[in-house]
């Protein structure tokens, strides 16, 4: 993903399910001297669980914390807070260079990301904000047989944080079942990650591996089966080396929300243009709500291909797949024939 532009703030959404430790490292990310400049929003007061020794003044809607951080509850719905929150930052009222989402343990991350994709006011504010969701060693496999809202959290995620590795070191199981609801995730323990990964822009790649601080882990499930999807869950990337014609992915996005529907549960993408050569477009999606596209002034590495990632439930592995072939074909044969139409 592009760099952090200096005129569009940062927003992470941390989630996970109940007991999974948002509360333990929310608050050793506030104390971290290098994110003093951080604005937290929570749906009361009482979910941050910050000692009390945190606190130094409150205006009845944002509370200012020792540590230089913000916090503040929802007070109308996501969107208001954040328009609120930024326009106090331009007038100077508020001192914040990023914003921290924590949503409670049976939440789903869904509206928050479809209140930044749609609209306008936020996006022209605010980055497209990366979802990263907190497992628990101890109990996370019991929560995620258990618990569809803590299967969708996970699916959801572009960055995956194992907490209470002092407490238990994470079963195979677990890891499987991570690797089989979001094989593209990133993983690491909340006690050997960096809070700048709470941070990090959502990454559009192929399939990853664990990162380094888990690598240990990771070489265990070398030799475990990993079916393709779990609970019909199912995690669709498609890479390509050339470019798409604009209205061939314009037709995709639409057919896909359409035909899809509630079992998108995201999509997010960069993508290669025909009529814009060296400007790929980054797509995103929740559900049936589908971004406007957005073109980046250059790719943001070496890697020049398309990378769309679909995690839906209950869509066959091959559909996006094909629809994209017979649309790809379709809009080309009319680009063929079009100036024949008027000879």
């Amino acid at each position: 993903m592009p760099p952090t532009q200096p005129s569009l703030i940062p927003v992470s959404i941390v989630t996970g399910f109940l007991g999974s430790g948002k509360t333990t490292l929310i608050s050793r990310i506030l104390r971290n001297p290098a994110f003093r400049r951080t604005a937290v929003i929570v749906n009361e007061f009482g979910e941050v669980g910050l000692d009390h020794d945190l606190i130094a003044t409150s205006d009845d809607s944002v509370v200012t914390l020792t540590t230089g951080c913000l916090c503040c509850a929802v007070q109308t719905d996501l969107a208001r807070t954040l328009i609120d929150l930024s326009d106090r930052r331009a007038a100077g009222s508020a001192n914040y260079d990023r914003v921290l989402i924590e949503t409670s343990g049976l939440s789903d991350p869904v509206p928050i990301l479809q209140a930044m994709i749609t609209d306008q006011n936020l996006a022209a504010r605010h980055l497209a904000p990366a979802v990263v969701t907190l497992v628990d060693s101890v109990f996370g496999e019991t929560t995620l047989r258990e618990h569809q809202e803590a299967r969708h959290q996970i699916a959801l995620a572009d960055r995956l944080l194992i907490s209470k590795t002092d407490q238990q070191t994470p079963a195979e199981a677990l890891l499987a079942r991570l690797a089989r609801l979001n094989p593209n995730a990133p993983r690491a323990t909340t006690a050997q990650a960096d809070p700048a990964l709470v941070f990090a822009a959502p990454s559009i790649a192929a399939p990853s591996i664990a990162t380094p601080s888990i690598a240990t882990l990771a070489d265990r499930l070398a030799n475990i089966p990993r079916p393709s999807g779990h609970n019909g869950i199912e995690t669709i990337t498609l890479t390509r080396d050339q470019p798409l014609p604009g209205l061939a992915l314009t037709l995709l996005l639409q057919a896909v929300a359409e035909h899809c529907g509630p079992r998108l549960l995201r999509l997010k993408g960069l993508v290669a243009i025909e009529e814009m050569p060296g400007r790929p477009t980054v797509i995103h999606g929740v559900r049936h709500v589908v971004g406007a596209t957005a073109f980046l002034d250059r790719w943001p590495s070496d890697d020049l291909r398309t990378r769309m990632v679909f995690i839906a439930k209950g869509v066959p592995r091959h559909f996006v797949t094909r629809l994209l072939e017979a649309i790809e074909e379709e809009v080309r044969d009319a680009m063929t024939d079009a100036p024949s139409r008027f000879s």
